[in-house]
């Protein structure tokens, strides 16, 4: 009997090819027993939210995904042609070893010329292993070709072992050995051809799923790498655009936009080269505002970010298009002019600078006037470079500022003036906290009588190096750098202090004191004044307070809420140097004052001229109409003192009466006076 396994070499059960694992050793390699991928390529590209990719990149995103759909069913179809081909080899290599099961059954039937029962069950158990193979084999794809094919053999195979062991269970041993020749090796021969045809097509079509699935990744890495690219020219330009904020940020100011100190070195910088290569001009000025820290102080520093917001704007909208304007910190600014002619127009720059303070501005429904001194350096007359050009419009701004003139421009001359004035700033500091201050007295008497009413305060800073400082110098000072409140509260102290002596001493004298238009803004500057009376046990009424027309113009809202306060308290309250502002008569009859202090301007002239004797009868008559006490400064002589009289103008002060004298002076001037005082 020849071999019925001839195309395989029989397996034991431990050789049988599982699905999903390779080929055992010994058994047929090559690109058909490749087993399924273990995992197909999944490449993940997440874009964020923040990504709003355009049009091109969704229809990358699109195509992308259809290619990678089409490559993730061939890599499926591989799977599936790979278990199928799995399957026909658990097929084959069982058959196998039921054909050699099979062989050992007839040879030992042949022996023992019988079929026992327990080769009867071994045969059926074999049949049913068969059919179980077939089972497995057709679950996938049970109407293919192939599978019929298989199928169709498989039962004339089942067909002829039934007839062969037949034969053998009725002892017919010889018919049963030519039935296996005949009919048994035959159609095992036949169903071995059709499962090594089925293993070839379900092969041919797993390459064909291999390729479509290997072309499927490829796509998909192709589709993945044009994401990857059009998502990194966005990251790019993202990243340029970032670029570009973050320098804009560094090279402007945040607020208000302009640009910044850094900015404005450069931009200096290459208007001067230009300048210089074409032999033009150019000029740098420094604008900073005047009384801003009081808007601070007063409505708050949003009210204060708003104001140069809109200061800003103002300025820029003045200027001609190639101008620029920067914030330099502060209520700082600059403004640099490119190919300006002569000083005139330089002049006239700063006169439109200046106009855009006229019209008040908006804060919180508040209308608030502010103004602005300005400073000018340019070359190439002051400055060849940005910084000396900064440096020089600073000193000339600063002189426009103490000397009140609202512009300036440089001097050769200031610039020495400049470090004297930076060591005063310093030393201002040091003689508030260390009594280098001292405070002269004036008197007030009455014009008819001569009795003495009151002292006016003020403030004298003896230096140790450059001697009597007067006020003029340091006062607009102490204003500039933030020193104008420490200074009216030693001021205050030191008068309040001084008027408890003198009514100890048996003087009861009224003390007036000059406030600045930034403490008459200060919410907090009554309790101030409430405090330090109370430390000095002085009654309100023997405190007297000065203010200005302009300090009142500044900001009347706020300045008669801080008047009435003080007023409720019983403090005096006195209008200086009144003729030489613009104020409304409106808020002249609403404001608690109880004087008004015509100025020396119109007193000094009034015997020599009419339109100044005028306006002083004008403003005495106009205070005492209102119930005001008036008060005429700068009386210097007797004829002055007597047309005062005849005005009717209540009390008089001036160097005819007494120069400002030290408080020791000023008792012996009282015990002089006493006399004349007691008649």
């Amino acid at each position: 009997m020849r071999s019925t396994i001839a195309p395989w070499r029989p397996r034991t059960r431990d050789e049988t090819v599982h699905p999903g694992a390779g080929a055992p050793d010994g058994g047929r390699a090559g690109p058909d027993d490749d087993g399924p991928p273990d995992d197909p390529p999944s490449q993940r590209i997440r874009l964020s939210a923040g990504w709003r990719s355009p049009t091109l990149v969704w229809l990358v995103v699109v195509a992308s995904t259809a290619v990678a759909l089409g490559g993730a069913l061939g890599i499926v179809q591989l799977q599936q042609y790979a278990a199928q081909r799995s399957g026909l080899r658990v097929v084959l290599a069982e058959m196998e070893t039921a054909a050699w099961q099979r062989n050992a059954l007839e040879w030992q039937a042949i022996a023992e010329r019988r079929v026992t029962p327990s080769v009867a069950r071994e045969q059926h158990d074999a049949r049913e292993a068969a059919l179980a193979m077939s089972a497995r084999l057709w679950q996938r794809d049970p109407d293919s070709a192939e599978a019929l094919a298989v199928q169709s053999a498989l039962a004339r195979y089942n067909a002829a072992i039934d007839l062969e062991f037949n034969l053998l269970g009725d002892g017919q041993i010889g018919h049963a050995t030519q039935v296996d020749d005949e009919k048994v090796d035959p159609a095992f021969d036949a169903l071995a051809a059709e499962l090594d045809d089925a293993d070839r097509r379900y092969g041919a079509l797993a390459r064909q799923a291999d390729l479509q699935a290997w072309l499927g990744t490829v796509l998909i890495l192709a589709a993945e790498v044009m994401i990857i690219g059009v998502l990194v020219w966005r990251f790019q330009r993202v990243r340029a655009r970032a670029f570009q904020q973050v320098a804009h940020q560094a090279a402007h100011d945040a607020l208000t936009g302009l640009p910044n100190r850094t900015l404005l070195h450069e931009r200096t910088a290459d208007v001067l080269r230009h300048a210089g290569r074409n032999h033009t001009k150019a000029a740098l000025l420094l604008i900073d505002l005047d009384r801003f820290k009081e808007v601070n102080d007063t409505l708050g520093h949003s009210s204060g970010d708003q104001l140069l917001v809109q200061v800003a704007h103002r300025m820029r909208a003045a200027l001609r298009h190639g101008d620029t304007v920067a914030r330099l910190g502060g209520d700082e600014f600059a403004v640099l002019l490119p190919e300006v002619a002569t000083v005139q127009d330089v002049a006239a720059v700063a006169t439109k600078l200046r106009a855009v303070f006229d019209t008040p501005f908006l804060l919180g429904g508040l209308e608030v006037t502010v103004d602005a001194s300005v400073g000018a350096a340019l070359y190439p007359e002051h400055g060849t470079n940005a910084d000396d050009m900064l440096q020089f419009a600073d000193i000339a701004m600063y002189v426009a500022k103490t000397g009140q003139t609202g512009f300036a421009v440089f001097d050769p001359g200031q610039e020495h003036d400049a470090p004297r004035r930076l060591n005063l700033a310093s030393d201002l500091r040091h003689a508030i906290d260390h009594g280098q201050l001292l405070l002269h007295y004036q008197p007030k008497v009455d014009t008819h009588s001569r009795r003495v009413l009151g002292v006016e305060a003020l403030v004298r800073w003896q230096h140790p190096k450059h001697g009597l400082i007067p006020p003029l110098d340091f006062i607009p000072l102490a204003e500039s750098i933030g020193l104008i409140t420490p200074l009216t509260h030693f001021v205050l102290d030191a008068a309040l202090r001084q008027c408890q002596a003198w009514r100890q001493a048996g003087h009861e004298l009224i003390v007036s004191v000059n406030v600045s238009t930034r403490r008459l803004l200060d919410p907090a500057f009554p309790d101030e004044v409430a405090d330090l009376l109370a430390r000095w046990r002085i009654p309100a009424g023997m405190l007297e307070l000065e203010i200005t027309e302009s300090a009142i113009i500044a900001d009347p809202v706020h300045a008669l809420q801080v008047l009435e306060k003080l007023n409720a308290m019983g403090v005096q309250l006195s209008i200086d140097d009144f003729g030489t502002g613009y104020s409304s008569m409106a808020y002249l009859k609403i404001l608690p004052v109880h004087e008004l202090k015509v100025d020396r301007s119109f007193v000094s002239h009034m015997t020599t001229s009419a339109r100044d004797a005028v306006i002083v009868r004008s403003t005495v008559e106009l205070g005492r109409n209102l119930g005001l006490r008036v008060v005429a400064e700068g009386v210097e002589d007797s004829d002055t003192c007597q047309a005062l009289d005849a005005a009717g103008c209540d009390a008089i002060q001036g160097y005819y009466i007494s120069r400002p004298v030290t408080a020791e002076q000023l008792e012996e001037w009282l015990e002089q006076h006493q006399p004349a005082e007691s008649r």
